[in-house]
């Protein structure tokens, strides 16, 4: 390969364009980062406790088809039931577990009020079914729905949907806020 020889006017132009240059003291990298990365938060994982850990006082009677069903925590006014019944908390989520299996509808169910709870979601509309497909005329979820959510403790309070919600085949669940979002259970 021949050197291309440039002439001065090229040149001048050149030393011209770069202006002042600094001459580099050695040809080696440096591979370190300027300094520490940013940190970014890390999503909190489902808790390793188990959520149903609220005792039932007594036997939960078995519910049909058209049953309704109801429940209020401890501590809380009969008006907060109410407010509920009549859809006044506004729907924040929602989730339908027709059709899955028992397991497979409870493990859907821990994840959604995790989410719900963690995401400051207060009240939740969850579609199970009235269970017209169920031996012996005995809905399956609806009953399982009935003990996991007194069981659940971020749980306050819940109550069959109105009939353009699903009815007795639904529920308006109203949930504890995670305690990053500052309010308390007396904020009702």
């Amino acid at each position: 390969m021949t050197k291309k020889t440039t002439s001065p006017d090229d040149s001048a132009l050149f030393r011209n364009t770069v202006g002042q240059v600094k001459a580099i003291d050695t040809n080696t990298v440096n591979l370190q980062p300027a300094g520490k990365p940013r940190p970014f938060p890390k999503s909190k994982p489902l808790e390793q406790v188990d959520p149903l850990r609220n005792d039932i006082a007594g036997e939960l009677d078995t519910l049909f088809q058209e049953d309704r069903i109801a429940f209020l925590a401890p501590g809380l006014q009969k008006s907060v039931l109410k407010k509920l019944r009549k859809g006044q908390y506004g729907l924040d989520a929602e989730i339908d577990l027709h059709g899955l299996t028992s397991r497979a509808a409870k493990q859907r169910l821990l994840n959604f009020l995790h989410d719900c709870v963690e995401n400051g979601i207060r009240c939740a509309h969850i579609i199970h079914g009235k269970g017209y497909n169920s031996p012996d005329n005995q809905p399956v979820l609806k009953n399982d729905i009935n003990l996991w959510l007194r069981q659940h403790q971020d749980v306050l309070a819940f109550c069959s949907a109105p009939p353009k919600s699903g009815g007795s085949g639904a529920v308006f669940v109203l949930l504890r806020l995670s305690d990053k979002f500052g309010f308390s259970d007396s904020d009702l």
